[in-house]
């Protein structure tokens, strides 16, 4: 079991951000230490979402107290409200790797998709120049992959070649075009890569990133990327086939009996 400090949205109806994740490291027994970066009702697919952001003042005093209460084996950071907010968490990183060299910490790059950023462009540049260096592992999806890059993911191979020049140990990119009725999920590091191919689901509802992020940190903490990536790429295929024709994705049922 792993002790894990997880940074992101927290969402009351319709699992996104930590509500999708959360429940992913849960179910494989690991402790989880949820700081939400905001806290809304429900996400945007459902109906115009309501809410309130976390200050961060107030995130850092939050991620300031943790630190000095235990030590974490990971981090998992997802959706940022503020710049500011981005900020702390990098400082507070970087404080938890010197005090443990071992830290693996999971940057979910949650900027945008379809081609266009769905945060404010300030903030997608601080999490690639302050979270993207701290990071053993990203998880971004096509847009992401070619916008924080600057190269085109639309094959497999392109994609391959994207992740690695960002030097991270690792990169788990998702939605990668692999024909015409199928997309790829990869796993790349500098020695190798492994891929996962699904076919193309219309109206896959929310969530569905944050939920492989989770349940791929969860598995990775226990065995190699290319397994761990295998395995969580299984419950997420459940989840998306047990959510068909929803707005909400069955995190619930897709985890049960793990």
């Amino acid at each position: 079991m792993a002790r894990i400090l997880a940074i992101s949205s927290h969402v009351a109806y319709g699992p996104v951000g930590n509500t999708a994740a959360v429940p992913a490291l849960q179910a494989r027994g690991h402790e989880v230490l949820a700081v939400p970066t905001i806290i809304l009702a429900n996400h945007a697919g459902i109906a115009k979402p309501v809410g309130f952001r976390t200050t961060p003042a107030d995130l850092a005093t939050i991620l300031d107290r943790i630190a000095s209460l235990t030590s974490v084996d990971a981090v998992l950071t997802g959706y940022f409200a503020a710049v500011e907010q981005v900020i702390e968490t990098a400082r507070v990183i970087a404080a938890l790797r010197r005090a443990n060299a071992n830290l693996y910490v999971l940057v979910d790059p949650v900027i945008g998709d379809d081609a266009s950023l769905y945060v404010p462009e300030p903030i997608a540049t601080s999490i690639r120049d302050r979270l993207l260096p701290l990071a053993t592992c990203l998880t971004p999806n096509r847009f992401e992959l070619e916008w924080l890059t600057g190269r085109p993911a639309g094959t497999i191979a392109n994609a391959i070649v994207a992740a690695r020049s960002l030097g991270i140990a690792e990169v788990v990119a998702t939605s990668i075009p692999a024909g015409e009725a199928q997309l790829a999920t990869l796993i790349v590091t500098a020695e190798t890569h492994g891929e996962q191919l699904r076919a193309r689901v219309p109206h896959v509802p929310s969530g569905t990133g944050d939920f492989l992020a989770g349940c791929y940190l969860a598995e990775r903490l226990e065995r190699s990327p290319v397994a761990a990536l295998a395995r969580a790429q299984q419950v997420l295929d459940r989840a998306i086939s047990l959510s068909e024709g929803s707005t909400v994705l069955d995190v619930a049922r897709a985890l049960h009996g793990l």
